[in-house]
C-alpha cells in the first residue's frame, strides 16, 4: 500500500501589514527555538514518508553515489601558494570528509598541520571551519568554527608550533577576521544574537578578558551587511559595509591598532565602491556615474574626500568590472564581456596596453586565484568550461608566458572529448536575449528526444557561470542535456541585467527562466515532458515561482532550500537577513512592493492546479532561508494541488543552508536528487 502523505494541521493565524491581515494556517510551524514537539512531529513524519517514498530508489541512489564519488581523487590538495616564509595547501586524505589545511616552510622542512578538520568533526553531527588567519610573524593561527550550519561561528587561536589550543575563545560572531600587525590584536565581527545581522566590530588582544573587548565600530543601519580584513598590502585593517545599493569603507593602519578608523568615502545611496590599498594610495572599483564600474585612485593623505579622486580606468558600457587585484607592475582586471568571465592585464607603465589572458575555448570562465603577494609578476587564475575540470594557470605579465599549475583530475574514465558544450540565446518575453550555457554528450541528436536539466539562480546580481562539475556528468551521460540559464537578476550581461531581474522588475528573472525552456523545447534540445528544473535559496524562489507560473512545462523540479514565503519573511525585520534584503526585493510596508511581491510569492500564490513532481529540502538550523518557510510551501501545496506527482520534502535536522558538511555526506544528498529525477523518467539504469 502506498504511503500516506503527512498533512499538517491548520491553527488560524493573521499576518498583520499595512495593508490588511492574510490569513496564514501554517504559521505555527515557525518555532524560533526549533523544539516545539507539534512542529518536530511534522518535519520528522515527512522526513518519514521521504524515506518511504524513495525506498525503491535505493538502489539507484547507491549507484549514482559511487559514480559521483568515483570522479573524485580522494587523496587531492591545493595548489600551494607562498605567504610570508612559508607555502600554504588545503589537502584531502582517502575516505575522509574534511580537509587538512597545512604549510611547509619555504627553505625546507617539514609539513606543519594547521587544521586537520576530521579531528575538530570527530563526533559531531555538522561541523565547519568558516575562516582562519596566520598571525603576520606567522606563529598564531585564529580560526572560525560553526558546530550547526547556522553560521554562527566561535574565534579560537592556535599556537602552530605546539598544535594547542590557547584559552581565548568568543562566540556568536560572523566568519571574518583580520589581524592586527602587532600579532597580539584582532579584529572580528559580533552578531545579533536576535536577527544575526552583523552590527558590532570589536578588538581582542590575546590573552585578554573577551567580555572587556571594546567594540570599535557599531553599525545601526540594518540594511547593511559587514565584514572586516586586511588590504592585500597587509598595511590596512578594513571594515567594508554593504548593502544592495551602497557601500562604505573604513580603513586603519595595521601598524595602529589602537587608532581611530578613518572614512574612504561616506555611504550613499545609489552609490557602491570597494577599494584595495598599495603603495601608499587606494585604488577604487566604483559605479559612480559608471553603472558598469570605473577604476578611480585616491592618496592616502586624501581619503575621505571623493572630490580628490582620479580616474584610472574608465567606464565601457561594453564591459563590467567585476574585480581587480593589485601588484608592484601591474594592475589585473576580471572582467565580463558578452557574458564571459576574463582577465585583463595592464603595466602600471602604460595603462593603455592591455593583454587578455589567452583562452582555448570560446565559452569559458577565467577568474582569480589566490594572489597573497603584490611582488611578483606571476598571476594565478583559474579557468574552467562545462567540459574542461577546473584548471590553475600561472601568467607571467611581463612575458605573457602561461603555465598549467593543476588541473582537476576526473577519474571514472572521463574524456572531455566525450562531451560538447554550445551557447545558445533564448529569446524573452519582452525581446532580450537570454545567453543559454549547455552541455551534452559528443554523440547527442538535436531531435526533441532528450531530457533536459535546466538550472539558474537569478538574483543579487550573483552570476551562473559555466564552470565543471562533475557531479552532472551522471545524468549527461544519460542522454540529458544541462542547461544554464543566465537569466536577469544575475550580472552575466552588465549591471542592467541585475537591474532588470530585481524589485518591481523581479518578475523578469523568472518569465526567463520559462523563456529558456520553451526554447530549448522549440530548437529540439529537449522533449517537452522530459524538462527538469532545479535552483536553490533565491533559486528556490525561481522554483516556486515557476512551479505557479508554468507547472505543465516541467516533469520536476527541484527547490533546495527555497524562499518561498517572500511577504511574510521581508514584513518580519526580526528574521535574519531581512533588512538587508529590502532593496533586492522591496519593502512591503510600501504598497507598490507589498502588492508585486504578492504577486509572486511562491507560498501565497499557491493555488488549485496540478503541478510537477517536486523535491524540496531544508535544514533545520538555516539561518538564511528559515525551515518553515519551506516547510509551510509544503504544507500547503499538498492541500492544494489536484495531481498524483510526488511531493517530496526532505529536511536536514542538524544543518542549516548550505547542507550538510563533509564532502561525501554533499555528494550523496547530489545522488539523491538525481535518483528522484531519473525516478520520474523510469529509468533507473545506465
Amino acid at each position: 500500500m502506498a504511503a500516506e502523505a503527512p498533512q499538517a494541521q491548520t491553527k488560524a493565524y493573521d499576518v498583520e501589514s499595512p495593508f490588511g491581515k492574510r490569513a496564514d494556517p501554517y504559521y505555527w510551524l515557525r518555532d524560533d527555538s526549533r523544539k516545539d514537539p507539534a512542529m518536530l512531529a511534522y518535519l520528522n513524519a515527512e522526513n518519514q514518508y521521504y524515506q518511504q517514498m524513495t525506498a525503491g530508489q535505493q538502489p539507484l541512489v547507491d549507484q549514482l553515489d559511487k559514480e559521483i564519488v568515483g570522479r573524485i581523487k580522494q587523496d587531492d590538495s591545493s595548489v600551494p601558494y607562498d605567504k610570508g616564509d612559508y607555502t600554504y595547501y588545503t589537502r584531502f586524505e582517502t575516505g575522509q570528509q574534511y580537509p587538512i589545511y597545512a604549510r611547509k616552510p619555504k627553505a625546507g622542512g617539514a609539513e606543519q598541520i594547521l587544521l586537520n578538520v576530521n579531528t575538530l568533526a570527530q563526533g559531531k553531527d555538522f561541523y565547519q571551519i568558516g575562516n582562519w588567519e596566520v598571525s603576520p610573524d606567522q606563529k598564531t593561527l585564529a580560526y572560525m568554527e560553526d558546530l550547526n550550519g547556522r553560521r554562527q561561528y566561535s574565534l579560537k587561536f592556535r599556537d602552530i608550533a605546539t598544535g594547542k589550543d590557547l584559552p581565548d575563545q568568543i562566540t556568536g560572531l560572523s566568519a571574518s577576521i583580520a589581524w592586527a600587525a602587532d600579532n597580539k590584536t584582532v579584529f572580528y565581527i559580533e552578531n545579533d544574537p536576535v536577527t544575526l545581522l552583523s552590527t558590532k566590530v570589536k578588538k581582542h588582544r590575546l590573552g585578554s578578558d573577551a567580555a572587556k573587548n571594546p567594540v570599535v565600530y557599531e553599525e545601526t543601519d540594518h540594511s547593511f551587511y559587514m565584514g572586516v580584513g586586511t588590504s592585500s598590502d597587509d598595511a590596512y585593517i578594513v571594515i567594508g559595509l554593504e548593502s544592495t545599493v551602497s557601500n562604505e569603507f573604513r580603513v586603519l593602519s595595521a601598524a595602529e591598532p589602537n587608532g581611530q578608523f578613518q572614512l574612504l568615502a561616506p555611504r550613499q545611496r545609489d552609490f557602491k565602491y570597494d577599494a584595495d590599498h598599495q603603495a601608499g594610495r587606494w585604488v577604487i572599483r566604483t559605479d559612480w556615474q559608471a553603472p558598469n564600474y570605473r577604476l578611480m585612485t585616491v592618496a592616502d593623505k586624501d581619503i575621505g574626500d571623493r572630490s580628490k579622486w582620479q580616474s584610472l580606468l574608465a567606464h565601457d558600457d561594453g564591459i563590467f568590472i567585476e574585480s581587480f587585484q593589485l601588484f608592484d607592475q601591474y594592475l589585473a582586471i576580471n572582467e565580463r564581456s558578452d557574458g564571459l568571465s576574463r582577465i585583463r592585464v595592464l603595466p602600471w607603465k602604460d595603462l593603455s596596453k592591455a593583454t587578455y589572458v589567452a583562452s582555448d575555448e570560446a565559452s569559458y570562465v577565467a577568474d582569480f586565484e589566490t594572489n597573497p603577494e603584490q611582488n611578483t609578476d606571476w598571476l594565478r587564475y583559474n579557468y574552467s568550461s562545462l567540459t574542461t575540470p577546473n584548471s590553475v594557470y600561472k601568467v607571467n605579465m611581463k612575458t605573457g608566458e602561461r603555465v598549467l599549475l593543476k588541473q582537476q583530475q576526473v577519474l571514472g574514465g572521463f574524456d572531455q572529448t566525450h562531451y560538447k558544450t554550445a551557447r545558445v540565446w533564448a529569446p524573452a518575453k519582452d525581446g532580450s536575449k537570454i545567453p543559454v550555457s549547455l552541455l551534452y554528450k559528443k554523440d547527442f541528436k538535436q531531435d526533441g528526444t532528450a531530457p533536459l536539466y535546466q538550472y539558474s539562480y537569478g538574483s543579487y546580481g550573483n552570476s551562473t557561470d559555466p564552470y565543471f562539475r562533475s557531479t552532472v556528468l551522471s545524468l549527461v551521460d544519460r542522454g540529458f542535456v544541462y542547461a544554464i540559464a543566465h537569466i536577469r537578476g544575475g550580472q552575466e550581461m552588465g549591471r542592467h541585467w541585475y537591474e532588470q531581474g530585481k524589485l518591481l522588475n523581479k518578475i523578469n528573472t523568472f518569465t526567463d527562466y520559462i523563456a529558456v525552456t520553451d526554447y530549448l523545447v522549440a530548437e529540439g534540445y529537449a522533449a517537452k515532458d522530459k524538462v527538469f528544473g532545479m535552483g536553490g535559496s533565491a533559486g528556490g524562489l525561481l522554483m516556486g515561482a515557476v512551479a505557479n507560473m508554468a507547472p505543465q512545462k516541467y516533469r520536476g523540479l527541484v527547490a533546495h532550500v527555497p524562499f518561498v514565503d517572500v511577504v511574510t519573511t521581508m514584513l518580519d525585520e526580526s528574521i535574519p537577513l531581512t533588512t538587508n534584503e529590502f532593496d533586492e526585493w522591496g519593502n512591503p510596508k510600501q504598497k507598490a512592493f507589498y502588492d508585486y511581491m504578492l504577486s509572486y510569492s511562491p507560498y501565497d500564490q499557491v493555488k488549485k492546479q496540478a503541478y510537477p513532481a517536486l523535491l524540496v529540502t531544508t535544514g533545520l538550523h538555516d539561518s538564511q532561508v528559515q525551515y518553515f518557510e519551506p516547510a509551510k510551501w509544503v504544507a500547503k501545496l499538498r492541500t492544494m494541488k489536484t495531481d498524483s506527482n510526488p511531493l517530496l520534502f526532505k529536511i536536514n535536522m542538524e544543518a542549516g543552508h548550505g547542507g550538510k558538511s563533509g564532502r561525501f555526506a554533499r555528494l550523496h544528498e547530489t545522488a539523491q536528487e538525481y535518483a528522484f529525477i531519473l525516478s520520474l523518467l523510469n529509468q533507473p539504469g545506465s
